[in-house]
């Protein structure tokens, strides 16, 4: 069984990742396939749902900078979504925050079309 569950949905702006469990070394390679297949695969906004992540480490963090960066190149926007407290402390220790729009809880946009 993974630590890491993740589920993408159509959003209205585009793909919502949908991340629960932990997240750490042992899953960022997975979390990075996951999210540089929805760039490959054309999308240019990318809302990234932190609400059932109960543990992000910097291996994370790191996936969420390279996919901001990737997203910016290509003129697109990267938004993570719903932090739990303990990883918002991570993302606003890193400096994460300052640099990738993060938000509370969702917009009507980042609704998923497909339940």
């Amino acid at each position: 069984m993974s630590l890491l569950e993740i589920a993408v949905e159509a959003g209205t702006s585009g793909p919502v990742v949908r991340l629960s469990g932990e997240s750490d070394l042992s899953t960022a390679a997975q979390l990075r396939d996951a999210i540089t297949a929805q760039i490959a695969g054309g999308a240019r906004h990318l809302v990234i749902d932190l609400s059932g992540l109960l543990f992000a480490d910097s291996a994370t963090i790191n996936v969420f900078t390279g996919a901001h960066l990737a997203l910016s190149d290509a003129g697109g926007t990267l938004e993570l979504l719903g932090p739990q407290p303990a990883v918002a402390r991570t993302m606003s220790l890193l400096g994460v925050d300052q640099v990738i729009a993060v938000r509370a809880k969702a917009a009507t946009g980042d609704q998923p079309v497909i339940p």
